[in-house]
């Protein structure tokens, strides 16, 4: 992104002005005391002031001011009040600001500094020796006093380096990198605009953890992260500056709250509803009877050290420990219902019957499925129809109307393939393999980790454009 100075008649830029340095407004850091909050707003009053302009409704974090309007080329420290950088003052009327030259004003307060860090470092190494009482302080020699001198003099060095890195990581991820950045935005979380991102986070914000090391925003990027490109907790951690612990605590905090505020993203809905948005592809088949359409995904696990879970989890199929889901999808191509997660060894069946899904089935229903859903006998308890592709088993061949109605049903239920396949391309977690402690439940709770990632991942996706064709 271009970076613009706001000084008045200032017209360098970033990317043509490739030796200069542009700076945001000061920040008020209010976690540091009351003296450290004044000084703060002090200089953030001052530097607007500065600028002799209304930013009134307009966005303050996007204000740059360039290195140019600064005697010594570079602003100075918040604690270098008496510094004639403290506030931006070269050319701040409106001329061309150019790359500032040492001046004499400049020089002397390096010199005045410089002779003040001097009795600083030399009261600090008597204090040194005072505590030395004990000791013969006798072979002490200047050689002594200027190595211990240096020494603080590297330490403050590496204080001033180590200050500028947390400061710099603590911008990392922030808003201004997402914003007006689509693809940045749909490669890191999967959402097509940074509105839509924005509007996430404005909504869960409010119930999102508060931390010191990471900002709600910087906690809802790394949850999203770890969503979308699947990546592993030792990198989140490197890339936030946290530990690994850290990482994995915040990942299923943001979870919880998303799961509980994003449920709702997720409905069944109602019939007049369908009615009136079914697509035509349907409506020439099937008229407005058909409600949705049903298929299982897998999801791969570690191998669980319970021989118990292990077995629930082994799939035959894939020769593989694993987790199934159930999906429904209304012909709109959103996602209206997700079970919970089941074990590899259950069956489409058995999933469909014991699972909530026959709950939102009205009579006069029309579900379309695969042909491992045979369930015509669960769905027609609730008054109900279901379609699947006609066996062939103990026929030579499949009648002429069977065969049609095969070819309609497989034709409209790859709809449901898109959609699986989408959230598994958008969202590889999915993808597998999970770790363990996603599939146990945290602090008592009822919902295993891995249920509310399947949720989030398919409220997630309906807020993206349908895969189905409505004309």
């Amino acid at each position: 992104m271009v970076n613009y100075c706001r000084v008045m008649g200032c017209h360098n830029r970033s990317d043509r002005e490739k030796e200069l340095q542009f700076y945001r407004l000061p920040k008020v850091i209010k976690n540091q005391g009351l003296e450290w909050e004044k000084l703060c707003e002090d200089r953030r009053h001052l530097w607007l002031a500065s600028l002799q302009q209304n930013f009134d409704g307009k966005n303050l974090d996007n204000i740059r001011i360039c290195s140019a309007h600064f005697i010594s080329g570079k602003k100075a420290e918040l604690y270098q009040r008496d510094s004639p950088d403290w506030v931006p003052s070269v050319n701040m009327l409106g001329s061309k600001a150019k790359p500032p030259v040492a001046s004499p004003e400049i020089l002397r307060f390096k010199r005045r500094e410089d002779r003040i860090q001097k009795k600083k470092d030399y009261a600090a190494a008597e204090s040194l020796l005072l505590l030395n009482k004990d000791k013969d302080t006798t072979d002490l020699t200047e050689d002594v006093m200027s190595s211990m001198i240096e020494e603080l003099h590297n330490l403050r060095t590496e204080n001033i380096e180590l200050r500028v890195k947390v400061e710099a990581r603590s911008q990392k991820y922030d808003v201004d990198e997402f914003k007006d950045k689509d693809e940045k935005v749909l490669y890191n979380t999967g959402f097509p605009t940074f509105q839509i991102l924005w509007t996430v986070f404005v909504y869960l914000e409010p119930f999102l953890p508060v931390k010191k090391t990471m900002s709600k925003f910087q906690m809802l990027i790394m949850t999203m992260m770890r969503l979308r490109l699947n990546v592993s907790p030792v990198f989140l951690s490197r890339e936030f500056a946290v530990s690994r612990s850290t990482v994995c605590r915040i990942f299923f905090d943001v979870v919880d709250v998303m799961y509980v505020r994003m449920k709702p993203l997720v409905f069944w809905p109602s019939r007049d509803t369908l009615a009136k948005t079914m697509p035509m592809e349907f409506r020439k088949h099937f008229g407005t009877k058909c409600v949705v359409i049903i298929d299982c995904f897998e999801v791969f696990i570690d191998r669980p050290t319970n021989l118990k879970a292990r077995a629930e989890t082994w799939s035959f199929f894939y020769i593989i420990t694993q987790l199934n889901f159930l999906l429904a999808l209304p012909p709109q191509g959103t996602v209206s219902y997700i079970s919970k997660a089941w074990g590899g060894r259950a069956s489409d069946k058995h999933i469909a019957e014991n699972d909530d899904l026959l709950n939102h089935i009205l009579p006069g229903d029309l579900l379309l499925a695969d042909r491992d859903f045979d369930i015509q006998a669960s769905v027609g308890s609730v008054m109900a129809e279901v379609k699947i592709p006609a066996f062939t088993r103990g026929k030579n061949q499949l009648v002429p109307v069977d065969l049609e109605m095969t070819r309609i049903v497989a034709h409209v239920r790859i709809h449901v393939e898109k959609v699986i396949g989408v959230v598994r391309q958008k969202y590889p977690i999915l993808n597998g393999p999970l770790s363990v402690e996603c599939l146990v439940c945290r602090d008592n709770e009822t919902v295993t980790p891995i249920d509310k990632i399947g949720l989030i991942c398919c409220a997630c996706i309906n807020l993206c454009d349908s895969v189905i064709d409505f004309n």
